[in-house]
């Protein structure tokens, strides 16, 4: 199993959420983020913020735990949809996820990322 995590433009979100599910990818998180420093701030779109003393761009972070085998096709859907060219786009990251436990039912293993009839 990877974790995949792509921070992008907030205005993507959606361009990016349908690709993913047009690839069967339903199960995410999204969540809306300030990402600071100069490889991460869109120059055209950035606010400042007296908490932070620093230039920031509204982004989402995507995370989607997938099997080994949809992570090519994840990350080849963000990137297309994600894309504008312009410096700020955005960053993916994979990692590898060592374990997945259910909290209800105690299930674990790369199984639970497919629904309860799949199983």
């Amino acid at each position: 199993m990877k974790e995949v995590k792509a921070y992008i433009k907030s205005y993507k979100v959606e361009n990016v959420i349908n690709g993913l599910h047009e690839i069967g990818i339903e199960n995410m998180t999204v969540i809306d983020v300030m990402a600071l420093g100069k490889s991460m701030v869109d120059p055209e779109h950035y606010k400042y913020s007296i908490e932070c003393v620093e230039r920031y761009s509204e982004v989402a972070k995507i995370e989607i735990i997938a099997p080994d085998e949809d992570v090519s096709a994840i990350v080849d859907v963000v990137r297309s949809r994600a894309y504008t060219g312009e410096r700020g786009d955005g960053v993916i990251f994979v990692s590898e996820v060592q374990e997945a436990i259910k909290i209800r039912t105690g299930e674990y293993g790369p199984d639970i990322l497919q629904p309860p009839k799949q199983r």
